[in-house]
């Protein structure tokens, strides 16, 4: 994959290039004398193409602070690095070079579209700033474990993807995989996916993907609480520099200040706690499908062992019916040799009292397995109902607990505010 040319040395980004490849790609014939005499500034510049010069490594970009695209492909690039400046980078083409991590990309929020094809990348990570990202190409690198998916699941924006020529690609499950762990992606490798596809995916990834998006919610619930923390530790801070401030203006004014900081608290802990209700619904919405679907299938497994029972328990009257009456034909003829219980033999009076007997006693049977069939269907819809009337009941509790404790910090926090006193203070 190493694509340095024998015929040109490695080459280094510095202002002689960048100068030349500004006034290539600028306007050209009397417009272009004009700005080559005005001289071109670089934080004017929109789009820059650097590819196949030889560049080693990216540098000297920093005054292009509002370029939106770069263009950098078939280079001999090893790192990604000297973009930190270029925030409002949209498009960004880093193909056949020579990169083996991703890095260097963490102030390109505004970055739409990303091309890393041909390098030596192994592993899908550092790419979490890149809130607005639509289009991913990493084909053909080294990229060998499925979880690099599980990763972009984070980029709700990113609907193309390319990974062709990657050994996870050889993967049997690959394309349905991929389906099923980014549902919002539209084209892979270069192909739309059909509405079908996704359809087999989600089914036969469902499971898996529900614990997923389970530990997810468990993960964004942490991530709000710590947040919730990190205000009220502020807000308590700010207490604290009332007391230590001497000024009455300041006093005053840090006291609304305070005040308004208080009221601003509670509005994001109650949207906080709101948001957690919602994704908690979700979560239990979806453990309720997945229990009643668990539920179903015990059910008709249930029934299908009866069903069976009940057949076996007919072939086991017809045989017992036959026998029965084979007894009472020797019995009758004197040639049975077979000493038979008194109860029993008073049974052998005649055919209509066999099969009477034989009948009632098959009739018992089935009563017994239907009896049976109804006991563990009630008891398992029974336990099912108990479980996810207690998981909501639950959820209610903790709702109305956390909004009793939310109101309860906020009056304690405006309490002190409203019984801070200059002089109490100057004390």
């Amino acid at each position: 994959m190493n694509r340095l040319c024998d015929s040109m040395e490695p080459r280094v980004m510095d202002d002689d290039m960048l100068k030349l490849a500004v006034g290539e790609q600028g306007p050209q014939e009397e417009a272009g004398q004009l700005a080559k005499q005005e001289g071109i500034l670089f934080k004017d510049v929109l789009s820059l193409q650097l590819d196949f010069r030889n560049i080693l490594r990216i540098d000297n970009l920093w005054q292009f602070e509002n370029l939106r695209k770069l263009q950098l492909d078939n280079n001999i690039i090893e790192k990604i690095e000297g973009l930190e400046n270029l925030t409002h980078l949209v498009w960004l083409d880093l193909s056949f070079n020579n990169i083996e991590t991703i890095e260097g990309l963490d102030t390109l929020v505004n970055l739409e579209d990303l091309s890393l094809f041909n390098n030596r990348i192994s592993k899908i990570d550092s790419l979490d700033a890149l809130v607005k990202l639509q289009v991913l190409s990493l084909g053909n690198n080294q990229i060998d474990n499925m979880m690099n998916i599980v990763y972009l699941r984070r980029f709700k924006c990113l609907r193309t993807l390319s990974l062709s020529g990657n050994p996870i690609s050889e993967a049997e499950d690959y394309k349905m995989f991929i389906c099923a762990y980014l549902p919002d992606l539209v084209y892979l490798d270069f192909r739309r996916i059909d509405d079908h596809t996704k359809e087999l995916a989600e089914a036969k990834h469902q499971y898996s993907i529900d614990e997923l998006k389970h530990q997810e919610n468990l993960m964004q619930v942490r991530l709000q609480d710590e947040r919730a923390r990190q205000e009220e530790l502020e807000k308590h801070k700010s207490l604290s520099a009332i007391r230590e401030e001497s000024e009455l203006p300041n006093i005053e004014k840090m006291i609304l200040e305070c005040s308004a900081d208080v009221s601003e608290l509670f509005n994001e802990l109650m949207m906080l706690e709101m948001q957690l209700v919602e994704q908690l619904e979700e979560t239990i919405n979806m453990f309720e499908r997945n229990i009643v679907d668990m539920v179903g299938l015990f059910i008709e497994n249930v029934q299908s062992l009866m069903a069976q029972c009940r057949d076996l328990e007919n072939h086991h009257h017809e045989k017992l019916l036959e026998i029965s009456i084979s007894t009472l034909e020797k019995i009758v003829k004197g040639d049975l040799d077979e000493d038979l219980p008194d109860d029993l033999r008073a049974l052998f009076v005649d055919k209509d009292t066999i099969v009477n007997a034989v009948g009632a006693s098959h009739d018992i049977h089935l009563l017994k397995i239907d009896n049976r069939e109804d006991e563990l269907v009630t008891r398992i819809n029974s336990w099912c109902t108990r479980l996810v009337d207690k998981i909501h009941k639950d959820e209610i509790m903790r709702n109305r607990k956390r909004v009793k404790e939310i109101n309860q910090y906020i009056d304690h926090m405006q309490s002190e505010l409203d019984n801070l006193e200059y002089s109490d203070i100057l004390d």
